[in-house]
């Protein structure tokens, strides 16, 4: 009996999204979302817990649309630009405590282009020219 519900689920997913990397972000979302309306329904604080019924209800209804859908192309593009949002906000934190732990080195960031420009440590007041753009930084190292 398992193996013909199982079968017949997998039969109606063929073809639908299903869950994605965004899906499981907005599912963590939506569970904590509920730990904090059910902490406000307990500490009896009623405007902040119907604000958070009030965002679950949206948030829910997303996931499921989104995990249904049909329209493949269109829900891997939003998947590919929340990995790629996701990747970068993961590295960029990764990278900074890189550098704040690198001794040996300072570290520059153009103001044109946002390119990271490392210098040793030690040479006194210096002129670096960005690799990305030739923008020019004068800096005291």
């Amino acid at each position: 009996m398992l193996y013909k519900l199982r079968c017949a689920v997998a039969r109606f997913m063929y073809g639908r999204n299903g869950m994605d990397q965004l899906n499981r972000a907005l599912f963590w979302g939506y569970m904590g979302l509920f730990v904090a309306q059910m902490l406000f329904s307990v500490l009896r604080l009623g405007v902040p817990a119907m604000v958070c019924e009030a965002l679950l209800w949206p948030l829910m209804l997303m996931i499921f649309f989104r995990m249904f859908s049909k329209n493949l192309p269109r829900r891997q593009l939003e998947n590919q630009k929340f990995v790629n949002w996701w990747w970068r906000v993961k590295n960029k934190n990764a990278g900074a405590k890189a550098r704040h732990a690198d001794k040996d080195h300072k570290y520059f960031t153009c103001k044109s282009c946002k390119t990271i420009c490392r210098v040793p440590v030690g040479k006194g007041k210096i002129i670096i020219t960005c690799p990305k753009c030739g923008a020019k930084i004068e800096a005291k190292t």
